[in-house]
Formats: C-alpha cells, structure tokens, sequence
C-alpha cells in the first residue's frame, strides 16, 4: 500500500468524475427510455436524445427502444468495468486520512457510506446484467454480442425489480453523498472537497 497523502490520486479523482457522470447518465437514459412507446416506427438513424447534437447511423432499421435499451446496457457494462477498476485502485492505494476536524460519528458515518456506495455501484449494473441475460435478446455492448439471452421471464422480472429498488437506493446514497460534500463546504467550511480535486 501506498503512504497516506491528504489528496486522492489522480486516478482515483478521474475515476471518481467518470463514474459519477456515467451513474446520472444511467439515471436520465433510464427514466428517458421507459416513456418510449413499444409501438415507435423502427428508424436507421437516431437524433441521441433528440438534442440535435449526434446521430446514430445503423445498417437496418431497429425500434427506439430497441436502441435506447441497448445503449442503457452498453454504458452500463462500461460503467461496471470502470467501477471493479475503480475498487481495485482503492484497494491497492490508501486513500487519505480524515480531516482531524471530522467528529467520531462524521468519520464512522462517512465509511459506512463510502462502503455501501462502492456496494451499490457494483449491484445496480451487475444485477441489470443479470436481468438482461434472462431476456430474449441478451446484452450487446455497442453492437457486439457478450451475453445470449436465455429468455426466462419469470428470472427477467425478479431481477428487473431488484435493479430498480437497488437504483433507488443507490440514488439516495449519492444525494447523500452529494449533501455531505456540500455541508463540509459551505457550513463547516473545511478542505473535504479540494482532497478529491486535480489541482
């Protein structure tokens, strides 16, 4: 292991940033992608979002869904490579220590959730994972098959209602999160944040 410094490394703040995009990302596609008719005309090209910004090109023409719900699982395995890298660097690289200011319960508190964070990230994409492989079409990411479904609705279901009530709380936690870094920064006015800056 390496010796404590009063900032995380770099990796881990890149790291941190890149995940932290990529889990509100998952949240908007999520929500976007459950208001998008069954019946939609199928389409080769789609606006990404309809935001006018890029659009996807395909050989043949595939239903919304079918390309928003391929996209969702496509960042997600991404997401989740990111993630196990991201633990394998906490494991092996000491995060600094905390701030002597930290009250008892702000210090058991702040692990708990850092525990239960790094937790739920890993089960909300591997729990998505598994949904996706006990339906009919499997995981694909960006078009290249991973995973054959095996198209077990009964399975599909228990685990589509776990990765939704893990998403959650996995949503809360990162309020949490969110409400904590900001209570250090504008209340108690301390250094929590600049220990996950580049600078």
């Amino acid at each position: 292991m390496n010796q404590a410094s009063p900032r995380y490394t770099k990796v881990a703040v890149i790291l941190h940033g890149l995940i932290a995009l990529g889990i509100f990302a998952m949240f908007a596609l999520g929500w976007y992608m459950s208001e998008i008719p069954k019946d939609a005309a199928k389409q080769a090209a789609f606006d990404l979002f309809d935001l006018g910004v890029y659009t996807w090109q395909f050989a043949e023409e595939i239903s919304p869904r079918t390309f928003y719900f391929n996209l969702h699982k496509s960042i997600g395995v991404t997401l989740l490579a990111l993630i196990a890298f991201r633990v394998f660097w906490r494991v092996t690289h000491r995060p600094p220590a905390a701030l002597a200011s930290y009250k008892v319960w702000e210090k058991k508190l702040a692990a708990g959730t850092h525990h239960m964070l790094y937790l739920l990230m890993l089960a909300v994409p591997v729990s998505g994972i598994i949904m996706a492989t006990y339906s009919k079409y499997g995981v694909k990411w960006f078009g290249i098959d991973l995973i054959a479904g095996l198209d077990n609705k009964d399975l599909r279901e228990l685990f589509k209602e776990a990765h939704e009530i893990i998403g959650a709380i996995l949503l809360i936690m990162v309020i949490l999160h969110i409400a904590g870094a900001l209570k250090h920064k504008f209340i108690d006015k301390d250094d929590t944040m600049q220990r996950m800056s580049l600078k």
